[in-house]
C-alpha cells in the first residue's frame, strides 16, 4: 500500500510539473479610437501625440499599445489604449481632461486652429478566442491590418467558432501573426458586437499574399463551407492596412 501511495504522489507531482499553467483571462477595457484631422493638421495631431499625449496619457494611468495611421493614404490616427476597467478608464480620462498640462498643451497645438474634426470610438473586450497580447516591437517593422466582421443576426457565436476552430490556426499557417481578437463593446445591449482583431504582417503585399493564400486553402473552403450550411455567418467585413508611427510601443 504504501509503495503504491508512493508512486500514485509522484506521478501527482509529476503531472502537475509538465501542466500547462492556466493563463489569466484579459478583462481589461480597451479603447480604439480614430482621429480625423482638420484640413492641413495632419501632420500636427500625429506630432501632438509625439510629443505629448502619450506621455500624459501614462501619467494619469493610460497604457499606449499601438498607434497607426493608414497605409492607403488616408489622413487619420487608430490608436488603441487599454485600463485596468471601464470605471478606471473613466476617471483617467477625466484627470487627463482637467490636467493643466494637457490644457496648456491644446492651447499651445490648436494657435493655429483646432486640430481634430472628429473621433470615432469603439470599445472592445477581449475574447476568449484571443492569443495574449504582447506589446512588442519587430525589426523590420511590421505592416499591421485591423479587421471588422459584422457577423448575420444571431450569428457572432457561429463566428467566432469557426475562428477558434479553423481560421487563426490558417492564419498561422499562411504567414500572419493573429495580435489579438475582441469583440465590440456595444452602448445598447441588444446590439449584436462585432469581432474586431489585429493582424501583423511583414508587409502590406505579404499580407494581402496570405490572404489570397488562405482563401485557396482546402481546409478553410471545408471549414467555410460547413459553417454555412445554414446559411452566411458573415455579413460585412471591413480591413485597415496601418503602418506604426515611430512612437508606437507596437511596431
Amino acid at each position: 500500500m504504501k509503495a503504491t501511495f508512493l508512486t500514485v504522489f509522484f506521478l501527482a507531482l509529476t503531472a502537475l510539473a509538465f501542466a500547462k499553467p492556466i493563463r489569466k483571462a484579459d478583462t481589461r477595457c480597451y479603447e480604439l479610437r480614430v482621429y480625423y484631422p482638420n484640413p492641413g493638421k495632419y501632420e500636427a495631431i500625429v506630432d501632438r501625440f509625439r510629443q505629448y499625449t502619450t506621455k500624459l496619457f501614462e501619467k494619469h494611468g493610460m497604457e499606449n499599445i499601438g498607434y497607426w495611421t493608414p497605409t492607403d493614404g488616408r489622413e487619420a490616427l487608430y490608436y488603441i489604449l487599454a485600463y485596468p476597467s471601464r470605471e478606471a478608464r473613466d476617471a483617467s480620462w477625466k484627470a487627463f481632461s482637467n490636467d493643466p498640462a494637457w490644457k496648456e498643451v491644446v492651447q499651445k497645438t490648436k494657435a493655429n486652429g483646432k486640430l481634430v474634426a472628429k473621433v470615432d470610438q469603439i470599445f472592445l473586450a477581449t475574447s476568449d478566442i484571443s492569443p495574449r497580447l504582447k506589446v512588442n516591437q519587430k525589426s523590420p517593422e511590421r505592416t499591421f491590418e485591423l479587421r471588422t466582421y459584422t457577423a448575420a443576426p444571431d450569428r457572432l457565436n457561429d463566428v467566432l467558432a469557426r475562428f477558434r476552430n479553423h481560421t487563426i490556426k490558417l492564419f498561422s499557417k499562411h504567414g500572419m501573426t493573429n495580435v489579438i481578437y475582441w469583440t465590440t463593446v456595444e452602448k445598447d445591449p441588444s446590439t449584436q458586437p462585432k469581432l474586431v482583431y489585429l493582424l501583423a504582417h511583414e508587409s502590406e503585399a505579404a499580407g494581402k499574399k496570405s490572404f489570397d493564400d488562405f482563401r485557396n486553402d482546402p481546409k478553410w473552403i471545408k471549414a467555410r463551407d460547413e459553417s454555412e450550411k445554414n446559411g452566411k455567418i458573415v455579413e460585412k467585413v471591413e480591413s485597415v492596412y496601418m503602418k506604426p508611427t515611430d512612437y508606437s510601443p507596437m511596431k
